[in-house]
């Protein structure tokens, strides 16, 4: 079966602002106040808990932080963003329809994610959405995470579809690459953090709206 494989945070949804208020808390906590934006730091919330920790750390101890500091505040991130992890998130427009397209017309679709499965399961529920994949991965399913393509072929796997015949739709390098290393096209959105940017990475395709997601996949996978 032809399989569609979704990213989650910045391809289907807009997670960065609840991202970024987990970090925040976590610097509040330590008496720092808010150290991230929510606009100019999207991109570093779409890299995942650490790498905004250690931008939060980097402006408040600019030679002086560590990454002992990251690790201890890494598991209060999580439960910060845990509480409150729908607060400001947002589907992007037009992706339920899309997906309820591709399923009509045959294709398997799933997830698979860096975010830990446990906060992505939780995320996907509290939007209504869960129902509609018939497979999640998270960054913590398996040994391994994304750009490793384990996640991705488990993500199809489990999806009941063929690695041969399947496409990731994303938004970083990290998806380029994973399509790359797991031999299959990779589509990336231009709605995201980078936006157009990610031309760049020279994707099999580029998606500026979930309009358009048909015809692309139609061409991809015949």
């Amino acid at each position: 079966m032809r399989t569609v494989i979704f990213d989650l945070d910045g391809t289907l949804a807009d997670t960065s602002a609840d991202l970024i208020g987990a970090a925040n808390a976590c610097f509040r906590g330590l008496g720092h106040g808010d150290m991230l934006s929510a606009q100019a730091d999207a991109l570093t919330a779409f890299h995942g808990g650490r790498a905004m920790l250690r931008l939060g750390f980097a402006r408040v101890l600019p030679d002086g932080w560590t990454e002992a500091m990251v690790d201890a505040q890494y598991p209060m991130l999580l439960a910060a963003y845990s509480a409150d992890i729908d607060r400001h998130t947002r589907l992007y427009p037009g992706a339920v329809a899309a997906v309820k397209r591709l399923s009509a017309a045959g294709y398997a679709v799933g997830i698979c994610t860096n975010k830990p499965e446990g906060l992505a399961e939780e995320l996907l529920r509290r939007l209504g959405v869960r129902d509609l994949f018939a497979s999640m991965v998270g960054a913590d399913t398996l040994p391994v995470r994304k750009p490793d393509p384990a996640p991705f072929t488990e993500a199809v796997r489990r999806a009941g579809g063929n690695p041969a015949r399947a496409l990731l739709v994303g938004d970083t390098e990290t998806d380029r690459e994973t399509a790359r290393r797991a031999g299959v096209p990779s589509v990336l959105v231009t709605f995201g953090p980078e936006g157009q940017g990610v031309a760049r990475l020279s994707p099999e395709a580029l998606l500026d709206h979930y309009d358009q997601l048909d015809d692309i996949v139609a061409t991809l996978l015949p």
